[in-house]
């Protein structure tokens, strides 16, 4: 004897914020302006151009053979009385996937991080799930914020996961177990510093043009010899994504150096290896866009970095390093200017732009007892 079919096999959960119910024809007119969203388009395999009937089959015709055949369980997220979306865990085994997509009206507001916990939360006590696992195209920071929220862990990038209308792309991994509870695992790292003439705010993908530039530059490739060659648009938005991804495992903050009065980019610094074995301990990196450089913008912004980075209520590190190499007279200069001490010379270990090879110089400064 079999159970109900749809839509009375869809358990109604609720947190009381947002509810996960079966769909209804009257969701399909917001559906269908949701798969018409650009970010809907650029992160997800929605076929395009989407028509109304397709929204159609899509809520009413394969959600429900999912919970009639036990392959999926798929819900409409209903928030403030309207639809919101569709999250869905697939998969008949202990092993399973989950996937979301949420209407633009309402982003921002922690719904689907509210609906990704109710499923899955369900898909472990109710469906005898083990393990759910999370993947979305590098660069979807929206869908790394909701995982990162609901405790996922953060695997890392996977190349040539995804297969998406005949693109091969790379994604972003996590997963979650059974008995983990559903709150971040990792700090997000995202501040924003104000100093008298600069906001350095978290990188967007509007500052990949800049990014370009500076990164195209001679003087830049010569002591960061590692940059891609050539560096164009691909290298500048992956350059951003990394930035997001390392924010979200707390392992390094960056920060774009922004000119206060039109948010321009003049540069960039990053405080890295906080999740290294050493505790308490960070290294910084920076660089500076030709048309910035030789104001005393480097310095300005280095120093509220430093003053964040060992503040209790900043970072709370207690050393920091800056390592520069022989001939980078800005970056020595900002060292020794902020109070960082000289302690040692790596000798042979910077690989310079021509091909050279020179020496490594070591600063690190304490934070004061």
């Amino acid at each position: 004897m079999t159970g109900p079919g749809w839509p009375l096999n869809v358990p109604v959960l609720s947190d009381g914020m947002v509810t996960l119910r079966a769909h209804t024809p009257a969701d399909i007119d917001r559906a269908l302006e949701m798969a018409h969203d650009p970010d809907m388009i650029r992160w997800t395999a929605i076929p395009t151009p989407h028509s109304r009937a397709m929204s159609e089959q899509f809520a009413l015709e394969v959600i429900p053979k999912g919970w009639n055949e036990g392959t999926a369980m798929g819900w409409a997220v209903e928030f403030e009385g309207r639809y919101a979306g569709n999250v869905d865990v697939r998969g008949k085994e202990a092993l399973a996937d989950v996937g979301y997509a949420l209407h633009p009206d309402c982003r921002g507001r922690g719904v689907m991080t509210a609906a990704v916990r109710l499923a899955v939360d369900h898909a472990f006590v109710e469906a005898g799930k083990e393990v759910v696992q999370w993947s979305a195209h590098v660069g979807n920071v929206g869908s790394l914020r909701v995982a990162h929220a609901c405790g996922f862990r953060l695997h890392g990038t996977e190349p040539d996961r995804l297969i998406e209308r005949g693109r091969i792309l790379d994604a972003w991994t996590g997963s979650i177990r059974f008995g983990d509870a559903p709150m971040p695992r990792t700090r997000w790292l995202e501040s924003t510093l104000e100093t008298e003439r600069l906001r350095l705010r978290p990188l967007r993908e509007t500052d990949v043009p800049r990014i370009v530039e500076a990164c195209s530059d001679p003087s830049t490739r010569h002591f960061l010899s590692n940059l891609p060659d050539p560096y164009g648009p691909a290298e500048g938005r992956s350059y951003v994504h990394d930035s997001w991804w390392h924010a979200a495992t707390g392992d390094r903050e960056t920060w774009a150096i922004a000119a206060r009065d039109d948010d321009r980019l003049l540069g960039t610094v990053s405080v890295m290896g906080l999740t290294g074995p050493t505790h308490g301990t960070g290294e910084i990196g920076y660089w500076m866009h030709p048309d910035a450089r030789g104001s005393g913008l480097m310095t300005e912004a280095v120093r509220a970095v430093v003053d964040h980075a060992l503040d209790a209520d900043g970072l709370d590190l207690a050393r920091l390093a800056i390592v520069a190499a022989e001939g980078n007279t800005a970056s020595l200069r900002i060292a020794e200017s902020l109070g960082f001490a000289r302690y040692g010379t790596e000798h042979g270990t910077a690989r310079l732009g021509d091909g050279g090879v020179t020496d490594h110089h070591l600063f690190e400064r304490m934070r004061a007892q």
